[in-house]
């Protein structure tokens, strides 16, 4: 007796077959949106920043801060009769355009205002010393928890220059010798709008002399890269960079801007810093990258030394052995 195929009822058989999820794609997906992810990602954690001013009493570090990111920073002022050099260090969390950047900012307080000065520049040596020694030793931790760690390493010091139209100060080539090779140094003539453009002019390139003179290493754009060559250039030539700040804002037609007030009229900041400001933020970007860079090499050089200070002690002990063993037989 012959089997009987019979037809399968189609609703029978919709229900036998297994359900498929579909889903739709939020956005485009391949390589060419790598790099929308990684700024997404980058935006989402945030960014760090470490920032070093030094300089003297009441040149304008604070107003310069607040004009570069456009905020007013709680900072204490300081007076002429410290009776040693000592660090302000603050820390703030800063929101704009859902953009976050956690912002720390160290500060001298009354550098330049002792009749001694001989150890003034020390108190930052030291300071940007244990830094490093403070990440270091979070690197050499059995259990590392680098994610959580907060790396307060300096990325860039901001060297005020006080506008003396002249040269610059011996304090001033001492400090900037010594931290050279520990920091990046930006060199800024704080509140240039107190001298005129030729004595400006005349002032940049004698203290570019002088730091030559004295081998002394600022921070240059890199000019590496062929698509901001020009533009770094143009931005080398610039160094030092002469700025203007201000937490006051002054009514200029019809909008209120950061602006100087003199009995003469008024200075507005955008006039002369605008450009500076952006050199400056353009700066500190090129600084990470770099520091990022450098940061790995010295990590990876690291890592084979203490490689290799393993493989030694370890020979070493197996030879102590051996002599052991050697002596014992005898």
């Amino acid at each position: 007796m012959k089997d009987v195929i019979r037809p399968v009822d189609p609703a029978t058989l919709k229900s036998l077959t297994p359900s498929i999820r579909t889903f739709e794609l939020k956005e485009e997906c391949g390589i060419n949106n790598l790099p929308n992810q990684i700024m997404a990602k980058a935006i989402s954690d945030g960014f760090v920043f470490n920032i070093l001013c030094v300089g003297e009493t009441a040149c304008g570090k604070s107003s310069l801060l607040d004009s570069l990111f456009n905020t007013r920073l709680d900072s204490t002022p300081s007076t002429h009769d410290i009776p040693r050099v000592f660090l302000r260090k603050n820390t703030y969390d800063l929101f704009e355009r859902e953009i976050r950047l956690k912002l720390t900012v160290v500060e001298t307080a009354g550098f330049g205002d002792q009749i001694n000065k001989d150890d003034s520049f020390k108190v930052i040596g030291d300071f940007i010393d244990s830094q490093f020694q403070s990440h270091l030793d979070e690197e050499l931790k059995i259990r590392r928890n680098l994610a959580n760690y907060h790396d307060t390493r300096i990325h860039v010091c901001l060297y005020f220059i006080s506008p003396t139209g002249h040269s610059l100060k011996a304090l001033d080539l001492v400090t900037m010798k010594h931290l050279d090779s520990k920091v990046n140094i930006i060199p800024i003539i704080a509140k240039s709008d107190t001298i005129s453009k030729p004595e400006l002019q005349r002032f940049k390139q004698n203290i570019l002399n002088e730091l030559h003179t004295a081998g002394v290493k600022i921070y240059r754009f890199p000019i590496d890269d062929e698509t901001l060559a020009e533009e770094n250039i143009k931005a080398n030539n610039l160094l030092p960079l002469a700025v203007v700040g201000s937490n006051e804002t002054v009514k200029v037609g019809n909008q209120y801007v950061r602006a100087r007030q003199y009995p003469w009229g008024v200075v507005q900041e955008t006039c002369r810093f605008y450009f500076a400001s952006f050199q400056i933020n353009e700066q500190l970007t090129n600084i990470k990258k770099q520091y990022k860079d450098q940061k790995d090499k010295c990590d990876e050089k690291w890592r084979i030394l203490e490689q290799e200070m393993n493989l030694f002690e370890q020979r070493k002990r197996t030879n102590m052995e051996t002599m052991k063993k050697g002596t014992k037989k005898k």
